[in-house]
């Protein structure tokens, strides 16, 4: 589904001209006159963005953004508004508006902001479909593959990680090369490479500890 832009702004003439602004560039667009308009359209599964006015009757626009976080609706603010100071529209933008713009607008402007705000959302939802994605290879490894995964991470051979583990060194062998299969990583590169990258999708580090005595995370005469 095509990207849309969320228009809410109580001026008629405003949403008319900045809507055929932005279709005229290809854009979707959904002009609501109401903040409670704009709540009841807003489709969350769809990329895009708000341009919001700041001075509406009711909820006005700061309390709209506040209400967005609360409901922890990420979609990317911009403010429109006719009537900004410095100390708003810092305001704004410290919790969280991509920009903040002041009527009348230049077209190339707002239209370049606009651009902005769904190139956000779009990787936003990009990185959350690859850490689920990431998850749920995680998720096909069996218990004892789970706790040798960090034994690879810190490239301890085969026999060590045996060792350790009470088991054959033939086993951690088999439990090598499934892990890599199963994860979709060819080597102890990737899979170093794979769950850096889980972590900074995550922000915290995986379930699962270190293994005692850690060594390196990587060595390249790891077997």
């Amino acid at each position: 589904m095509n990207p849309t832009v969320y228009l809410v702004d109580d001026d008629p003439g405003v949403l008319t001209a900045v809507t055929r602004l932005l279709t005229s560039d290809g854009l979707a667009t959904c002009p609501c006159s109401t903040t409670r308009a704009f709540l009841d359209a807003y489709d969350a599964s769809m990329a895009g963005c708000v341009v919001l006015d700041l001075s509406m009757p009711g909820m006005n626009g700061l309390e709209l953004q506040a209400l967005l976080r609360e409901r922890g609706v990420g979609c990317p603010v911009i403010f429109l508004s006719g009537c900004g100071d410095i100390p708003t529209s810092v305001r704004a933008m410290k919790a969280g508006a991509i920009d903040f713009l002041t009527k009348p607008v230049d077209g190339a402007t707002l239209l370049d902001a606009v651009r902005r705000g769904i190139s956000l959302d779009e990787e936003v939802r990009r990185s959350r479909v690859d850490q689920h994605d990431a998850q749920a290879l995680l998720d096909t490894l069996t218990p004892r593959e789970r706790e040798v995964v960090p034994y690879l991470l810190a490239a301890r051979l085969n026999k060590q990680i045996a060792a350790d583990l009470g088991v054959a060194e033939k086993t951690v062998k088999v439990h090598r090369s499934r892990i890599l299969h199963k994860l979709g990583v060819r080597s102890l590169v990737d899979l170093v490479h794979f769950m850096e990258r889980v972590e900074r999708q995550a922000g915290t580090p995986p379930s699962w500890g270190p293994p005692a005595s850690p060594t390196p995370r990587f060595a390249s005469n790891a077997r």
